[in-house]
C-alpha cells in the first residue's frame, strides 16, 4: 500500500514543478511589461550596453529558459529542430515587412507555427526567444517580447481548442489573437517609438494623428487595425504549412495527437 501511495506522489512532484515554472514565467513577462508601460526608461532601445536595456533583456530570457524547462519533456525531437527554424522565419519576415509600406508584421509566422504543433508554452518560449535573438541587432523589437509570447500563448491555445480543425477557423482565431495582442502592443510601441515602429503602420497612425487623436489613441487604433489583419494572415499561413505537411510528420508532435489539433487531418 505505501509503495502505490508514493506513485503519485512521485509523478506529481515533477507536474507541479513544471507548472510552477510555467505561472513563474508568465509572472515574469508580465511584470517586465509592466513595469516598461509604466516607466518609459529611457536607453531601452540603445543597446545592451544600457543597464535598462541588459536588465529587460535578462528578465526576458529567464522567462523564455523558465517556459522551455517547463514543457521540455513533453518536446520531441522535431519540436526542438522546429524552433531554430521559426526563429529565422520570424526575423526574416519582420526585417523586411518593416521596410516596406505594408501596415502588417508578419514577424509571428514562425512562432504561430511552434505554437500549433507544440502548444502554448512552446509557442510562447519561441515568441520571446526570436525577439531576444533578433534585438541582438535590432534592440528596438526587445520591448515587445511579452506581445510576441502572447502570440505564442495564443497560437497554441486556438490550436487546442480546434482552430485547424476547419481551414477558415484559423483566420477568425486569429483575429481574435491580433485583438488582444494588439491591445497589449500599444503602449509599447507609443512609448518607445512615438507610434512609428514601421514604415506602413508609422503611416497609418500618422493619419490618425492628423484627425485629432492623441499619440496612444492614434497608436491603439492602428493596433486594432493592423494586428487583428496581420495575424488572420499568419494563423492562415501557418494553417496552410501544417496541412501540407504528411500526416505522420504531424502525428509525431506529442500537442496534436493529445488534442486532436488536425481533427480527421491528423489521421490521414
Amino acid at each position: 500500500m505505501s509503495q502505490s501511495l508514493l506513485l503519485p506522489e512521485n509523478h506529481t512532484g515533477p507536474l507541479l514543478r513544471r507548472r510552477f515554472l510555467a505561472v513563474a514565467a508568465v509572472l515574469l513577462l508580465a511584470g517586465t511589461y509592466t513595469v516598461l508601460v509604466l516607466t518609459h526608461p529611457a536607453g531601452l532601445t540603445d543597446g545592451l550596453g544600457q543597464t535598462v536595456a541588459l536588465a529587460t533583456f535578462a528578465a526576458y530570457l529567464a522567462a523564455a529558459l523558465m517556459l522551455l524547462a517547463a514543457v521540455l519533456p513533453d518536446l520531441p525531437v522535431a519540436t526542438l529542430s522546429l524552433i531554430p527554424v521559426a526563429l529565422a522565419l520570424n526575423i526574416v519576415l519582420g526585417q523586411f515587412v518593416g521596410s516596406v509600406f505594408i501596415p502588417l508584421y508578419l514577424d509571428s509566422l514562425g512562432t504561430v507555427l511552434v505554437g500549433f504543433l507544440a502548444g502554448r508554452r512552446a509557442g510562447a518560449a519561441t515568441g520571446v526567444l526570436g525577439t531576444l535573438i533578433w534585438s541582438l541587432f535590432n534592440p528596438t523589437v526587445l520591448p515587445f517580447a511579452a506581445g510576441a509570447a502572447l502570440v505564442g500563448f495564443l497560437a497554441g491555445t486556438a490550436a487546442r481548442f480546434g482552430a485547424l480543425r476547419r481551414p477558415y477557423l484559423a483566420p477568425i482565431a486569429g483575429l481574435g489573437a491580433g485583438v488582444l495582442v494588439g491591445v497589449a502592443s500599444a503602449p509599447v510601441a507609443t512609448f518607445v517609438f512615438g507610434g512609428t515602429s514601421g514604415v506602413g503602420t508609422g503611416a497609418v497612425v500618422a493619419a490618425f494623428r492628423s484627425m485629432g487623436d492623441s499619440l496612444l489613441s492614434a497608436v491603439t487604433k492602428q493596433a486594432l487595425i493592423s494586428d487583428p489583419g496581420d495575424k488572420a494572415i499568419v494563423f492562415l499561413l501557418a494553417a496552410l504549412l501544417i496541412y501540407a505537411l504528411p500526416a505522420r510528420l504531424n502525428g509525431g508532435f506529442a500537442f496534436v495527437r493529445r488534442h486532436r489539433v488536425l481533427g480527421s487531418r491528423g489521421s490521414r
